[in-house]
């Protein structure tokens, strides 16, 4: 039933995380506000940011303490993607794309030599993450992917490429997915551990974006790629299936990344409405403004609650994909409504660098797409609502 679990919702957040939120902020105003034009003009990706974001234990967030992490669960991790994306975005869906993807994956489903080999790196910001999936011609038809996984004796030799890939250069490790059996089989893909330097591992093309520049997106290419058999992440052929579990997660921190987004762009709204004066009066006094904002708040309230429903079935460990694919689908195409409105309330400034309401605009669009197109969530929404 789609109304199961409301009953039980706690609409207030605990002490723990409004301290969690607290901190996210400060350290969002003291490390990333000063560098995010800068950042934005040169698609420069701030390596050292991260670095001290795992100081605040903010790249290991899911992770628990006994492997370096913070042992936090689901809406701490939302307060922290969402305060860092009202000040940048593109730097809470670098943060986004270490902690669910990468980390997520390797301490899902990595037995106990792997998570001692890999997880307190990436949990302390040591190390960051890259996870490959999508392909030039394999976008949402993952399962149709070229990318090749051929065992010989005890390694495994990978040829092919990724596309898309968030920290694709810097990256010092990456889960890749690769297909190790018929193109099309669900069961005929793995997923392997890949650190950086190994022969045949290389970084491609660094995209050009229109938005969340300062989040480096890139190529992973192999070429006779040989990784060792111990490299493998769980049974031969389970890789699309693992794949599909994290992405229900991702889709949680999109949702995250989408709230933050609007959050900072409303705010911003709303505050340049009551200092902007038109007629001799502040144009939040004028009802064609007034009704935008009122229209803002209540899409943002409906979104939080969907995506920290999302969040307590995953913190129970209960089935979260149709919650998760609304919460995501939802979250990503408000954020897209309510950045375009604040762009319009800023008037010819909002079309300017010198606000913010132009960033979160560009920045917006890209959580319609990544993680699942909107397209995609409305199937998956629709299969699991019609079983």
């Amino acid at each position: 039933m789609l109304t199961e679990g409301i009953s039980s919702l706690n609409f207030e957040p605990s002490e723990t995380q409004n301290l969690v939120a607290e901190s996210a902020r400060d350290f969002a105003e003291q490390y990333i506000r000063p560098g995010v034009a800068q950042w934005d003009e040169t698609q420069e990706f701030p390596v050292e940011v991260f670095k001290k974001a795992g100081e605040y234990g903010f790249m290991g967030v899911l992770v628990p303490e006994s492997l370096g992490g913070s042992g936090m669960g689901y809406h701490e991790y939302i307060a922290i993607i969402e305060e860092i994306s009202k000040v940048d975005p593109s730097i809470g869906l670098s943060v986004a794309a270490h902690n669910s993807l990468c980390t997520n994956h390797i301490l899902s489903f990595g037995d106990d030599e792997q998570l001692q080999r890999w997880i307190p790196k990436l949990a302390t910001g040591e190390w960051i993450g890259a996870w490959g999936l999508t392909e030039h011609n394999t976008g949402s038809d993952a399962g149709g992917m070229n990318t090749t996984a051929k065992k010989d004796g005890d390694y495994w030799i990978l040829n092919g490429a990724k596309n898309f890939i968030t920290h694709g250069i810097s990256g010092d490790v990456a889960v890749v997915i690769a297909r190790t059996g018929e193109k099309g089989d669900s069961r005929g893909m793995t997923a392997f551990v890949i650190e950086k330097g190994t022969p045949g591992f290389s970084s491609g093309k660094k995209e050009n974006k229109l938005g969340m520049r300062a989040s480096e997106t890139a190529e992973l290419i192999f070429q006779d790629c040989r990784i060792p058999d111990e490299n493998r992440l769980g049974p031969i052929g389970d890789g699309f299936i693992q794949s599909m579990k994290i992405l229900d997660g991702g889709r949680i921190s999109i949702g995250a990344l989408s709230l933050g987004i609007a959050k900072g762009a409303y705010q911003a709204a709303l505050q340049y409405s009551k200092e902007r004066e038109q007629f001799g009066k502040p144009i939040s006094a004028f009802q064609g403004i007034s009704f935008k904002l009122a229209e803002m708040a209540t899409e943002i309230e409906a979104a939080d609650l969907l995506v920290h429903k999302a969040a307590s079935l995953k913190n129970q460990s209960k089935p979260v994909t149709l919650q998760s694919a609304m919460a995501k689908m939802y979250a990503s195409e408000m954020c897209v409504r309510v950045s375009n409105e604040a762009v319009q309330i800023h008037g010819g400034y909002g079309y300017t660098k010198d606000f913010p309401a132009e960033k979160f605009y560009r920045d917006s669009k890209l959580c319609t797409i990544g993680e699942g197109t909107t397209e995609i969530q409305k199937v998956v929404i629709a299969k699991n609502i019609l079983k």
